[in-house]
């Protein structure tokens, strides 16, 4: 049996059994992927973004790598562009989401980060409700904001990067998993970051800053921000169609919205919640409303002759840090 995500379903269990299983092992990879962005920011005060990001992205490399196994010494050039790219995609998308949790909080930060794969899954779309969709997405960020002379808008701008480079990595991943089987793209541009990172832990260890308790949130964040989720996810997606998968993704401004009033004790003001809530709405609304044109294509021709993200398949790629259709799954 298969699902819609062409995963080969497991026989344990009936379809209501494996739902469960799949709501379930979602939503712990959501909220494991929000409180180690809390952990995370629990060391900026030490390592800075930059430092926990390397950390993460350290940590990430070295459980990908020996997974994946990436041929490095026979890949062309044609297999290395869209890896090296990824590498920027991360080090930059990584970076300007912490950067702005260290500005504006963990809620707000990923609530505009999750813009970007919203923004992939109508890019290309004239009807009439993905411009609503689209409309409502930005009143939902106009109240979330209500932006005024307090602002930080510099905070405001590095979630706004933060999305458009999870946009980027959206069709990045889409071109890489076409010519890197499984893990082996996202792996080796994890273990590129990790290297271009390299520079900003030798400082911090030169200044005696890598130990004690800011290294062990920021050791913690790569492994709940970065390997909890990638197993997870890719199990859940045994369980559920891909669309459903899609809709569920949306949880994540709300997690992190109560995941940092718990773990940061970052309070929400009203129109913060109502801003989150609409903007939610609109991306489950992009993927529920995505059935009745699957093959549309979103993200735009490329290189390959035609790399089509469907809105399901934008929303639900997004949070996986590897290609919708070509996972060590069997996808």
């Amino acid at each position: 049996m298969t699902n819609e995500a062409g995963i080969g379903a497991t026989a344990v269990g009936g379809p209501g059994a494996r739902l469960l299983r799949g709501i379930g092992t979602m939503l712990g990879s959501a909220l494991s992927n929000q409180v180690g962005a809390a952990l995370g920011a629990h060391a900026f005060g030490a390592l800075g973004p930059a430092g926990v990001v390397a950390t993460r992205q350290v940590v990430a490399a070295a459980v990908l790598l020996p997974l994946a196994r990436p041929p490095v010494r026979r890949m062309p050039r044609a297999q290395w562009w869209p890896v090296l790219l990824l590498a920027a995609v991360f080090g930059g998308m990584n970076l300007s989401l912490y950067t702005a949790i260290d500005r504006i909080g963990l809620g707000l930060a990923v609530t505009l980060e999750f813009l970007g794969p919203l923004a992939v899954a109508l890019a290309g779309s004239r009807s009439r409700r993905d411009l609503s969709i689209a409309a409502t997405a930005a009143i939902g960020v106009y109240v979330l904001v209500l932006p005024g002379r307090s602002s930080d808008y510099l905070g405001l701008g590095l979630g706004l990067l933060a999305a458009g480079c999870w946009a980027a990595y959206i069709v990045l991943n889409r071109v890489a998993g076409a010519r890197l089987p499984g893990l082996q793209a996202p792996a080796l541009a994890t273990a590129l970051c990790a290297l271009a990172y390299l520079p900003v832990l030798l400082v911090l260890a030169g200044s005696g800053r890598l130990d004690g308790v800011p290294m062990a949130y920021a050791v913690a964040a790569g492994v709940l921000s970065s390997v909890v989720p990638y197993a997870a996810d890719l199990t859940a997606l045994r369980f559920v169609p891909q669309r459903f998968f899609g809709v569920f993704m949306s949880v994540h401004p709300v997690l992190a919205a109560l995941v940092g009033m718990v773990l940061l004790g970052q309070l929400l003001a009203g129109h913060e919640w109502v801003g989150i809530a609409v903007v939610v709405l609109a991306n489950a609304a992009a993927v529920t409303t995505a059935g009745g044109r699957p093959h549309e294509a979103l993200a735009g021709p490329s290189s390959e002759g035609g790399v089509h993200v469907t809105v399901a398949e934008a929303l639900a790629g997004a949070e996986l840090d590897v290609p919708v259709g070509r996972t060590s799954t069997g996808r």
